[in-house]
């Protein structure tokens, strides 16, 4: 259920996982795949206090990405695409200008890992120890503290576009939980699938996509109880286009463009400090943005085939 409260401040830090998701240089997206050494290591569990809300509407707009210890999630505002929000290891800033500059907006010391927004004014925002949910787009937050997840430390989070009470939740070196009432309780759907996973997806034909640390990019036409690979790589990032479900953009080395519904792909971006966090824009389904580890946002206007950095 969701509760107000006031200010959560972590007592420990996570691991920078920046570092484990840089390519090497001169090597073809496709082929970025390997290990995950370490990555038991994101699922070390933060004790819980009180968090810090609030807006900051108040602070200055700076030019540029934010200079924060790593980029995890990004939404775009579904009647506005110049309004961006990006969450990070640190809480969530804003932009109003299509990422050119930013401020810092609320919930300092939240690494906000996730973010969805299924419709109207509810955003989800989940993340290492935090799941919380606005029913005003973002302005207020109240947490949620559902039966039946071991632990709160999510790394992947979908909301299912067919039915906004079904909620996917990847946990931290556990597996993948299953949500049907609105947040409220999970059960598991897979424990093979999850504890590795940091991008997820739910299409509106039913399947979820993962991106798996160790197995690469996963499907599941079942809710979790069985999966086929479809990529062999490390994806951090996925995103499905709101009026083409077929066409889907993942990140890792790079950006990379499926058009019929992931059963194939293409590099359209290859970055040496390779990239994490991208979102299409609801209001216009042919921009899509990505934010690259090397500090830059990337923008596409023509459906993911093209990019340029947003100056």
């Amino acid at each position: 259920m969701a509760t107000k409260t006031k200010r959560r401040r972590p007592k420990g830090r996570q691991m920078q996982v920046r570092k484990q998701r840089a390519a090497p240089r001169q090597r073809p997206w496709w082929l970025y795949a390997g290990g995950a050494a370490g990555i038991a290591a994101l699922a070390v569990v933060l004790a819980l206090t009180v968090f810090h809300g609030g807006s900051g509407s108040g602070k200055k707009a700076s030019a540029g990405l934010p200079d924060t210890p790593d980029y995890h999630s990004l939404l775009v505002n579904p009647s506005n695409s110049q309004k961006l929000m990006l969450g990070t290891h640190v809480g969530l800033y804003v932009s109003s200008d299509g990422g050119r500059h930013w401020r810092f907006d609320a919930l300092s010391g939240d690494d906000a890992m996730n973010l969805a927004r299924p419709a109207g004014a509810t955003v989800w925002l989940a993340g290492h120890q935090v799941f919380m949910k606005s029913g005003d787009g973002g302005t207020t937050w109240s947490d949620v503290r559902p039966a039946g997840l071991p632990s709160l430390d999510i790394h992947g989070f979908a909301v299912d576009p067919r039915n906004a009470s079904i909620l996917y939740a990847a946990v931290a070196g556990q597996g993948l939980y299953r949500s049907g009432d609105g947040g409220r309780s999970f059960s598991l759907a897979s424990d093979q699938v999850g504890g590795n996973v940091m991008a997820l997806a739910a299409l509106p034909d039913g399947r979820i996509l993962a991106g798996d640390m160790q197995q690469g990019l996963l499907e599941s036409s079942d809710g979790g109880a069985s999966w086929k690979q479809r990529l062999h790589a490390q994806v951090m990032g996925l995103a499905v286009n709101p009026t083409d479900p077929k066409r889907l953009l993942t990140t890792g080395a790079g950006v990379a463009l499926s058009i019929d519904g992931g059963r194939s792909w293409r590099s359209v971006l290859d970055l040496p400090d390779g990239a994490g966090p991208v979102a299409w824009a609801r209001s216009n389904p042919q921009l899509a943005y990505a934010v690259g580890f090397n500090r830059a946002l990337y923008r596409s206007r023509d459906g993911g085939k093209t990019w340029s950095a947003v100056g």
